[in-house]
């Protein structure tokens, strides 16, 4: 007579901290995923994916080495733990290279085994949940009577989203950290986001603001507290079972890459930017989600567009291949950004588009097939026209929005013109002077039927005045330009006023710049140093002396979208 197979041991599971199996210290991130798949067993759901883990023991990055931890620990434990879609098949038979992709289940005969408890006794169902950070059965279904489930909308919620709403409009309008004038008692963007912060009421409202808050130290140049709340808002998903957790951990990618992309550390951004790609649920969220989408295809495309500049005179090929991908990226962005009905989104890719095309042509990349044309007056044409779109777009919302990147670029495409050739650096005043930029009216007219956008309010006849209007709406608080926009500013209209013959007003504004240049990143000091030293008049290099040049760097242009 056989003698009966002897039932497996039975683990114990204490949930209480410090975590244990079977009275031995166990590390949470395994066994919280063994509690997990107990848990989907019993609820009959099966299986525990990859995005039931992320945000709640790992992210993207340390997911591989959490899931390998973990099989590590069952084997200790001695339960066999099974892998992929199929449930009915055997873990041993199974393919171990696919591990790490799950979803991953528990074997009927190996969930009996399971003893979950809390301080020695049985878990209640809610014990569970909570320790998973799920909501119990019986919060899930909302009672026809009594209280609301904990995530159900209140009325006071409304307050929240209309806080959100003025933040996220005052950083359209400009407002980013102070109050312009005549925004009628309006809070500047960081202002109205921490207020929208006391009225968070959930998990997710409160990771919003977060978001939201990285976002404008972001656009503000403050790189290190963009960074220390990225790194909220990645503790505050870990923490706790987010509602849009993949939504949240797909823009916490996209603005780490922006931090990178700021700090000129283009291998960081693509790395960041390609890992997203590459990771199964924020794919998903990027092939559906337009805003996500938009974001990442025009920081992808403003790096291509970098490095295409960047190898241009050392790697023809490898730089025209980054250049077709920027344009067709770019491409992408822009109908993202009107699949969502952003028309703000859209006006930032436009112009983007334009003087990527303009760039390119400046660096010998005028023969890609996206930019076929018959010489450079028509590359001009159409990147005038690119950008003229999007000031048309800027007008066609409320007019607040509008940056001051459409006229630095057009700036630039304009004395950019001259194509000065080998003259002496710097150049005397009279050859600097005898330079013949477009003027704006040449520029209106390559604009063609887009013209229009170039309202006389907006756009003065000389340059000199389009850029000192900015410059004085910056000054009187009517706007409130970032760093490199405003720097960009001050360049421009020194250049411009240097041509008119007006040195003084010219020194002024360099004067202004050299006190301004510390506060950006040192790619784009070095860009103005250069630029100082090989484009002005000597007269003005003599007399206000920029900032030592830093070691020798590729010179490209500051180009912060």
């Amino acid at each position: 007579m056989p003698k009966p197979v002897a039932s497996p041991a039975p683990l114990f599971i204490e949930l209480t901290s410090p975590q244990s199996v079977n009275d031995r210290r166990a590390a949470f991130q395994s066994l919280w995923l063994l509690v997990r798949m107990q848990h989907a067993h019993e609820a009959a759901d099966g299986v525990v994916r990859l995005a039931d883990l992320r945000g709640e023991v790992s992210d993207a990055s340390t997911l591989r080495m959490v899931v390998s931890r973990a099989f590590r620990d069952f084997k200790a434990w001695d339960l066999e733990v099974g892998w992929g879609e199929d449930t009915q098949r055997e873990p041993r038979f199974l393919n171990a290279e696919r591990r790490s992709q799950g979803p991953f289940w528990l074997p009927a005969a190996e969930a009996k085994r399971v003893r979950v408890r809390v301080d020695g006794r049985a878990a209640t169902a809610a014990e569970v949940a909570s320790f998973l950070g799920l909501r119990s059965r019986k919060a899930q279904a909302a009672p026809a009577t009594g209280s609301a489930p904990p995530d159900a909308v209140h009325l006071q919620d409304a307050a929240f989203w209309k806080q959100l709403v003025a933040s996220q409009q005052a950083a359209r309008q400009g407002r980013l950290m102070a109050p312009v004038a005549g925004s009628d008692g309006n809070g500047s963007a960081l202002e109205s986001i921490r207020l929208a912060g006391t009225l968070a009421a959930t998990d997710f409202q409160r990771a919003l603001v977060t978001l939201n808050e990285a976002m404008l130290w972001r656009r503000l140049g403050d790189n290190e507290q963009a960074r220390r709340r990225l790194q909220a808002l990645k503790k505050q998903r870990l923490a706790h079972h987010v509602a849009g957790n993949d939504y949240l951990g797909a823009m916490e990618c996209i603005v780490s890459a922006w931090c990178a992309y700021t700090a000129r550390d283009l291998p960081l951004a693509q790395s960041l930017l390609a890992g997203m790609a590459e990771d199964a649920a924020r794919a998903l969220v990027l092939r559906h989600h337009p805003d996500v989408r938009f974001e990442w295809c025009n920081l992808w495309a403003l790096a291509c567009r970098s490095r295409a500049l960047g190898l241009a005179a050392d790697d023809k090929p490898a730089a025209a291949a980054l250049a077709e991908e920027s344009l067709r990226r770019f491409g992408e962005a822009l109908a993202a950004a009107f699949e969502s009905h952003s028309f703000d989104a859209a006006q930032h890719v436009a112009a983007n588009m334009g003087m990527a095309a303009w760039l390119f042509d400046r660096v010998g990349l005028s023969d890609l097939p996206a930019l076929a044309h018959d010489g450079n007056a028509d590359t001009t044409r159409r990147a005038v026209q690119w950008i003229a779109f999007s000031e048309w777009l800027c007008g066609h919302t409320d007019g607040q929005g509008r940056s001051a990147w459409n006229a630095i670029y057009l700036m630039r495409i304009a004395r950019g013109h001259c194509r000065p050739g080998d003259h002496e650096k710097p150049p005397a005043l009279a050859q600097f002077r005898a330079q013949k930029p477009l003027d704006p009216a040449a520029v209106s007219r390559l604009a063609g039927p887009l013209a229009d956008a170039f309202d006389a309010t907006n756009w003065p006849a000389r340059w000199v005045q389009v850029a000192q209007a900015r410059l004085a709406d910056h000054q009187a608080g009517r706007r409130r330009y970032p760093g490199l926009q405003h720097c960009s500013l001050l360049f421009e209209h020194a250049w411009y006023a240097a041509h008119a013959g007006d040195l003084k007003a010219a020194e002024q504004s360099l004067a202004l710049l050299r006190e301004a240049l510390p506060q950006l990143v040192p790619s784009d000091r070095a860009y103005f140093t250069e630029s100082w030293n090989d484009q002005l008049p000597a007269e003005l290099v003599l007399e206000a002396k920029p900032p030592r040049r830093p070691a020798a760097r590729k010179k490209t242009a500051p180009r912060v979208r």
